[in-house]
Formats: structure tokens, C-alpha cells, sequence
């Protein structure tokens, strides 16, 4: 076998260290791959919204504050609704796709779900009664951002299809720089209307984001955009849409039945923890997100081994959980204060609850390459009601603990289906084939 035909032999985990310049030429081809750009902006998004978060606690009141947060999670669903799943379905989709046709494709994509939404928000400021009204400038506000927060996505898709995922990255430097020069202005302005501070989000998430798209529609492409393959990208993400809402509701649940079930100062505790081992993730989700197009690509051409992915994943998550939850649990007090001890008993599950999601999200990256969309959404749905189901039965009981340990088991069902899943497919491929 040749070097070139064992490179592609290769496992596509992206662990292959190059023929030559050692280790560390090794790592700077790791640092230019699309996934460390996508975890980076990751990142960059995490920092700005806690800084973002202390700024709006301390301008605004906590009916405010309240309502600011009501808004951003009424405009993330509806960003979903915009979609319609198509996020990972268009990077399978349109691999090998110029810049400006991957826009046009997208832009005739949101064109359904853009009218629908606009029409449901008119309808609602018509006909929704009094006391569910929140005014036409709150209701164009909403549409308005959940538009642009979905353009922001759609462009991340876009980007990992057509190689530049370093505009995107640098298109989220300058949102985030210009979100904070905002809201600091407003903080130093003492402006205390929730409306105004939506709109900070609004602004700085559309000029990038707009400048970008403006940019990749200008760069050469054929006069004839090959957008025939729309219908299997709807297709496809009307199937993983209840995966999206399910994914969201599995993540976030535990966060509203926390307060319910126990306290808000359990929950308090309970997200100090939880919030830093989401990022155990991020690395996996962006590099499962950024191989969707070549893996599928492998699969047509027989050639895609889903086994050494799945095992780099497990492997990165031991290597990497362990020193994750040390760090943590040795930290929480120093940095947090000695209120948040009682927090370190969630340290061990929850890291361990992040692994089990981690390694989901590239079994499920591979189930959506191989086109088994709807097992995916039925591994999302499974998780999400594992997890409800444990919250309601171990809360009460454990308060925190309980929490951690029903993500564990959420997340864990979750990465069960999606292996049971592509093992079952994969030998009902090998008996056709034989």
C-alpha cells in the first residue's frame, strides 16, 4: 500500500499526523481545521454572553431582565422554526458547492418558512387578546432577530459547505465586538428598556452577518446554479426537525424543572457546573457539523468507516473528561465562592452526562450522512423524554443530584439509540450487499 492510499485508508477522525515536520506540524494542520474555527466562535459566543449577562443584571430590573430572556428564547424557537432542520442536511447536501450558490440555495430555502413566520406574527399582533400582546415593536423585534439569528446559522452552514469557515469565524468577531461596544454603551447610558437591548442583539448580529453574505454572493460561480438538490435538503430537515426542538428541549429541561421541582437556588447551583461542562462538547458537535458533506461523500462511495470515528470520539472524551472534572471540582470554590461548595456533587455526573453527548453528536453526524435523518430524530425524542422522566422522578428526591443523574441517563439513552441504530443499519447494508 502506498503513503497517499494509507492516508486515505485512514480513520476520518482528522488524527492523521502528516508525513512529515513532526508533532507540531501535526498541530498547526489541527489548528486550520474547520471544527477549531466553529469551537472558537463557540467560545468567543460563551465569553460575550456572560459579559452580556452581567451588564443586563446590573442596567435593568429583574421584571427586565426577565423579559430580555423571555424574548431570546421565544426568538431561538422560532430561529428553529425558520430552519426547519435544514442546517445539517444542507452541509450533506451541498459539499462542493461555490460560495454564491450555496447562498442563493439557502435564501430560496427560507423563503416557505420566512412567509409563514411573518404572516403568524402579523396574525398574533392582530388577534392575540390583550394580555399576550407585548406591542408591534416588541413582536418586529422578535421576527427581526430571530430572521438574523437564523441568517447568522444558515451562513455557518454555508461556510463549512464551501470552505470558509474563517469568514464565518471572523464575521463572529466582529458581531461580538460590536454587541459589546453596544451594550456597554447602553450600560453606561442606563437605559432600562428591555426593547432597546434586544435591539443591541439585532444590530450587531446583522451587519456581520449581512456584510459577509453581500461578500460570498460577489465571488465567481456558475451562471447556472445547480440548486436541485433543495428538495432533499427540505426533505431531509423536516425529518431532523423534531431531532432540533428535541436536542434543545433535552438540553434545557432540567433548567425549567429545577425551579419547579426544587428551588432557584438549586438551580443556581446546579448551572454554575453545568454551563462549564457543555463545553466538553463544543469540540465534538463543530467537528461532527464540519464533516457531514466528506462523510456523506464517503458513504456514496462505499467508503465511509463509521467504527474509528466513533472510537476517536470515545477516546478524546476519556482523555479529556477526567481532567475536565479535576479541574472543576478543585476549582468551583476559588472562583465561584465557598456558596457554591455544595455544587461539586454534581461535577462527576455531569461530565460524565457531557461525554455520553458528545460522542452522540458524531454518532448521529454519521447516522445523518448515511440519510437515516429520522432515526436521528427518534434518538433526540428518546433522550429528551428518558431525561424529562428522570427529572420528575429524581429531583424531588435528590434536588441537584437528581438533575445530573437524569441528564446522565437522558443523554445516555440517547447515545444508545443512535449506536443501536447504526449498528442495525449497517448489517442490513452488509446483507444486501452480500
Amino acid at each position: 500500500m502506498s503513503e497517499l492510499q494509507a492516508e486515505r485508508a485512514a480513520p476520518e477522525a482528522g488524527l492523521v499526523p502528516p508525513r512529515r515536520g513532526g508533532p507540531s506540524a501535526w498541530l498547526r494542520t489541527q489548528l486550520r481545521e474547520p471544527y477549531v474555527k466553529l469551537v472558537a466562535s463557540q467560545l468567543l459566543t460563551g465569553v460575550v454572553a456572560l459579559a452580556a449577562n452581567v451588564l443586563m443584571v446590573r442596567a435593568l430590573s429583574p421584571s427586565g431582565r426577565g423579559e430580555v430572556a423571555l424574548i431570546l428564547q421565544v426568538v431561538y424557537l422560532a430561529t428553529q422554526v425558520l430552519l426547519l432542520g435544514t442546517e445539517r442536511s444542507f452541509v450533506a447536501s451541498y459539499h462542493d458547492v461555490t460560495p454564491a450558490v450555496a447562498v442563493r440555495a439557502y435564501a430560496r430555502l427560507f423563503v416557505v418558512p420566512g412567509g409563514l413566520a411573518l404572516s403568524a406574527a402579523a396574525g398574533f399582533a392582530v388577534l392575540a387578546p390583550d394580555r399576550f400582546d407585548p406591542g408591534p415593536v416588541v413582536i418586529t423585534l422578535i421576527v427581526g432577530y430571530a430572521v438574523v439569528e437564523a441568517s447568522s446559522l444558515a451562513t455557518r452552514a454555508i461556510a463549512i459547505c464551501v470552505g470558509r469557515v474563517r469568514d464565518f469565524l471572523y464575521a463572529r468577531i466582529i458581531e461580538s465586538l460590536l454587541l459589546l461596544a453596544l451594550l456597554v454603551t447602553l450600560f453606561v447610558a442606563g437605559t432600562a428598556r428591555p426593547a432597546v437591548w434586544i435591539l443591541a442583539y439585532l444590530l450587531s448580529g446583522a451587519v456581520p452577518t449581512v456584510a459577509y453574505v453581500v461578500l460570498w454572493l460577489r465571488l465567481p460561480a456558475p451562471a447556472a446554479a445547480p440548486l436541485t438538490r433543495n428538495r432533499t435538503v427540505r426533505q431531509e430537515g423536516l425529518a431532523l426537525f423534531p431531532a432540533a426542538l428535541s436536542n434543545m428541549a433535552m438540553l434545557r429541561s432540567d433548567r425549567l424543572a429545577l425551579p419547579v421541582l426544587a428551588s432557584t437556588s438549586a438551580l443556581g447551583l446546579y448551572a454554575s457546573v453545568a454551563t462549564m461542562t457543555e463545553l466538553l462538547a463544543w469540540p465534538l458537535r463543530a467537528y461532527a457539523d464540519s464533516r457531514l458533506g466528506k462523510w456523506r461523500a464517503s458513504h456514496r462511495e462505499g467508503a465511509l468507516r463509521t467504527r474509528p470515528i466513533v472510537l476517536a470520539a470515545v477516546v478524546y472524551c476519556l482523555v479529556v473528561a477526567p481532567i475536565a472534572a479535576g479541574g472543576l471540582y478543585l476549582l468551583i470554590v476559588p472562583v465561584f465562592g465557598e456558596q457554591y461548595a455544595a455544587a461539586r456533587t454534581v461535577v462527576l455526573p455531569l461530565v460524565a452526562a457531557a461525554g455520553l453527548y458528545a460522542v452522540s453528536r458524531v454518532s448521529l453526524g454519521l447516522l445523518i450522512a448515511r440519510g437515516y435523518s429520522a432515526l436521528v430524530s427518534a434518538a433526540e425524542i428518546t433522550g429528551f423524554a428518558v431525561s424529562f422522566a428522570a427529572y420528575l422522578l429524581l429531583i424531588p428526591s435528590l434536588g441537584i443530584l437528581g438533575a445530573a443523574y437524569g441528564s446522565l441517563i437522558g443523554y445516555g439513552a440517547c447515545l444508545s439509540f443512535a449506536l443501536v441504530a447504526s449498528r442495525v443499519t449497517r448489517d442490513r447494508i452488509a446483507r444486501v450487499v452480500a
